[in-house]
């Protein structure tokens, strides 16, 4: 086969592996320390396999084109001895001296920032603890500082879910009744995607966060933002958001004290999506979620509001999106 023509077959054939290295959700382009020890040895494994493999077909390809009788005995058994038994050791030693510094995990200290992520069916709650300051809770946005030791306690209150950032850190499965810790150090700002990797029902690829890297400064400020109730809002929808019962499940604070079954809305209207990265937050997205959830999340566990009418929902979603 031509050389040209081989290569071209070949860079087809190969191109949707290489699909997922780049991007906000690839464990190549990563934004963690983490995830950059990985990768990194996943690079050396990846030479040095292929340094192996080549090394394999040239032995091979000589022992095809070699004189007959040209190895015998004792020569076979000094090849067996060094290829079979010495390179494949000081090899193999060099991979564990190399990588062991890698999976050392990352100590946090009392004063770190420790971050409550619990996986539900289909969304995240996030609740931010700091010593001596009130829980600040969000939805399906994680947002961490940068070059700051964060501690992320990770549960769930229903069935299993499991929490991987590809470009942060490696996946940790969040099971009820037990809470696994996962501490991470972010590199660079950005907007990452952060995925459920374990099925956890119908709307189980639906649910997505994001992941918002920021400076330091950046992110106190938002925090001490973010921990302050809505601001005072005397809108008609306000009004029907009592009306229809939505504080049975979702809480404004300073606004509506509600019950916590739902995400917190406080500041909603600051959210990039909506439905856990499901569709981009905007007015016409959320009053149709607010009528009919499962239409956009099948197996949401948010009721459906089959008797609201579109006008009422329009004004809930014009009301939700002032809140930031």
């Amino acid at each position: 086969m031509p050389l040209v023509p081989f290569a071209r077959r070949l860079t087809w054939t190969l191109a949707p592996f290489t699909a997922g290295c780049e991007g906000v959700q690839s464990t190549f382009s990563t934004f963690g320390v983490e995830a950059e020890s990985t990768r990194a040895l996943a690079l050396i494994m990846g030479i040095g396999a292929s340094l192996i493999t080549i090394a394999v077909l040239l032995l091979a390809a000589h022992a095809v084109r070699a004189p007959e009788g040209q190895l015998d005995h004792r020569r076979g058994m000094r090849l067996i001895l060094w290829l079979g038994a010495v390179f494949p050791t000081v090899v193999l030693s060099v991979l564990l001296v190399v990588s062991l510094p890698g999976m050392r995990s990352i100590a946090s200290e009392p004063h770190d920032l420790r971050v409550r992520v619990d996986g539900e069916q289909f969304w995240w709650r996030m609740k931010y603890e700091q010593p001596g300051s009130a829980t600040v809770e969000t939805a399906n946005e994680l947002r961490i500082p940068m070059d700051r030791t964060v501690a992320i306690r990770l549960g769930s209150p229903d069935v299993i879910h499991s929490f991987w950032v590809p470009g942060l850190a490696g996946k940790v499965d969040m099971i009820p009744g037990r809470e696994n810790e996962l501490v991470v150090r972010a590199t660079r700002t950005g907007v990452f995607r952060g995925q459920c990797t374990e099925f956890c029902g119908l709307s189980h690829a639906l649910m997505a966060f994001d992941v918002i890297v920021m400076e330091s400064k950046d992110f106190d400020e938002w925090l001490s933002a973010a921990s302050q109730p809505a601001t005072s809002n005397d809108s008609t929808g306000r009004r029907l958001f009592e009306e229809y019962g939505c504080d049975g499940c979702h809480i404004v604070r300073g606004h509506v004290q509600g019950t916590p079954i739902g995400p917190d809305l406080t500041h909603y209207g600051s959210r990039r999506t909506l439905g856990a990265g499901t569709v981009p937050l905007t007015a016409e997205a959320t009053s149709r979620f607010i009528r009919n959830p499962a239409a956009l999340k099948p197996g949401a566990l948010m009721p459906r509001f089959g008797t609201m009418s579109e006008a009422d929902a329009d004004a809930i979603a014009a009301y939700l999106l002032e809140l930031k």
